[in-house]
């Protein structure tokens, strides 16, 4: 994959994907984030067979980015918890 649809999808998933409390949430909006990153990688000229050959299914990866973020948060709400 070229060094700038790496830097494309780092940069999208970092602005796109946060954290979501359940795993049909999740499911779904990986589903949804995946289709607009995929439009997006268009627009800026990166085939969407580019970003898939370096990390497979775009899905998959953001539902996984969505799970460590919600971990993540439940981490940082429990430590609020213990330490309040």
């Amino acid at each position: 994959m070229s060094e700038h649809a790496i830097e494309f999808l780092r940069g999208w998933i970092g602005e796109k994907v946060h954290c979501q409390p359940s795993a049909i949430k999740i499911e779904k909006q990986a589903e949804t984030l995946a289709r607009e990153c995929a439009a997006k990688a268009a627009e800026a000229g990166i085939p969407l067979e580019d970003i898939q050959e370096e990390v497979g299914d775009i899905q998959e990866l953001i539902a996984s980015r969505l799970e460590e973020a919600a971990e993540a948060d439940q981490g940082q709400e429990s430590a609020s918890k213990a330490a309040g």
